[in-house]
């Protein structure tokens, strides 16, 4: 497994593309849980971003490593996934989140709204989603788990994330 310190120089590098581009995105998953001190490590890095966003994110990723083949998930009817390896990190890039459970499709969009916060890395400003969006997100997933780490925690200051 990959250390925690070189998955996040990986983000501060794609971290400084987007921003020059001007997109719109932020992390979200369980690497906003570990930028929320809610966990202590991730797997992989999530990029969520503006549908109109996707195609371009692609084209910034594209040089820095391999992107992989779909693999459908029935769980999900999102616009834009696409996955990447990058210096041995896997990146997850998604626009047009829809989430399917009991047959209900629930549409989680993302725009310059959902950001609830920053965190530096490697001195690259990285948004982060809000912790309410990715709380819904995992219940409609039935990750009540991840879910539950996603509540307020006491008197900590979420303002900062």
């Amino acid at each position: 497994m990959m250390d925690n310190e070189n998955k996040l120089a990986v983000l501060a590098k794609i971290g400084r593309l987007l921003n020059d581009a001007g997109v719109t995105w932020a992390v979200g998953a369980s690497l906003l849980l570990f930028f929320m001190r809610r966990v202590d490590d991730f797997h992989d890095i999530d990029i969520m971003t503006a549908d109109g966003d996707a195609l371009r994110v692609r084209d910034i990723l594209l040089p820095l490593g391999a992107m992989e083949p779909p693999q459908p998930n029935p769980g999900y009817k999102t616009r834009h996934f696409m996955e990447f390896v990058i210096n041995g990190v896997e990146i997850d890039v998604i626009a047009g989140f829809v989430i399917t459970r009991d047959g209900v499709d629930y549409d989680c969009p993302f725009g310059p709204e959902s950001i609830a916060g920053y965190t530096q890395v490697n001195g690259v400003r990285i948004p982060l989603q809000s912790p309410a969006d990715w709380r819904r997100y995992y219940e409609l997933m039935g990750r009540p788990e991840k879910a539950t780490l996603l509540d307020p925690r006491g008197n900590k200051n979420e303002g900062d994330i």
